[in-house]
């Protein structure tokens, strides 16, 4: 890690939520939901600048008083239910340029991913700059489920999605696959304005294991997350 990177971490929470409504500030083991990954930034060794991203002026409130900074209120036309997140991240870039600042690095942290640690951002942030070829770092983690093993509809009768021969193969003997996980998005800030995406053509990876990468989109996931935030907070308390 150089010690002279300036790295942005952008945390981006719209205030419209179909699937939760309200979600980005909704009680999870007591805490609003962007709070938990506020305070994983925070800790990181690594970030210097934190930043919420949104259109929301409640939002904005509760992430300054958890330690957020937020230079902005998001523009409507970045904060619509089809708003792409990387226009909002592209947005913060070109605020902090205009005033002059610039940053090596962009970290986007989702706040939907409340169980990532530190730990996880702070080994991501090494692994990309420490692989002198890669552009970007995208976390994930191994599916369930192989998706050799998925099936698509044709004439209304199921049918290997990717052919008969790998639906028909062991877990063992297919190739490994992994899945974004929506935690944690690095990319070099040159890179990212030139792709106006994290996945370049050079993007590694991080894995995480499938209890920090809970994503909550649905009332069954922020109960789920809810669940395992619980038995790591009082696993944490155990062992003190």
């Amino acid at each position: 890690m150089r010690d002279n990177m300036k790295i942005l971490a952008i945390i981006p929470a719209r205030g419209g939520s179909k699937g939760v409504p309200r979600k980005n500030i909704k009680n999870l083991y007591g805490k609003p939901l962007i709070a938990w990954t506020i305070e994983c930034a925070k800790n990181s060794k690594y970030l210097t600048k934190i930043i919420v991203s949104t259109d929301d002026e409640e939002i904005a409130k509760i992430s300054e008083v958890c330690g957020a900074e937020v230079p902005f209120l998001r523009p409507l036309q970045f904060a619509k239910d089809n708003s792409p997140t990387i226009d909002s991240i592209l947005h913060a870039i070109e605020f902090f340029e205009e005033k002059g600042e610039f940053f090596d690095i962009i970290v986007l942290l989702q706040p939907t991913s409340p169980l990532k640690i530190t730990l996880d951002v702070d080994k991501s942030i090494n692994q990309l700059i420490n692989n002198p070829e890669a552009k970007s770092l995208v976390s994930v983690d191994e599916p369930n489920h192989p998706p050799y093993w998925s099936m698509s509809i044709k004439n209304d009768f199921l049918v290997p999605a990717f052919g008969q021969e790998l639906f028909e193969k062991r877990r063992q003997d297919l190739p490994k696959t992994y899945m974004p996980n929506g935690a944690i998005f690095i990319a070099y800030t040159d890179e990212l304005k030139k792709y106006k995406t994290f996945y370049t053509p050079k993007t590694t990876y991080y894995t995480m294991t499938s209890d920090r990468s809970i994503d909550i989109d649905t009332e069954f996931d922020f109960e789920l997350a809810e669940f395992y935030m619980g038995r790591r907070e009082n696993g944490d308390k155990n062992r003190k």
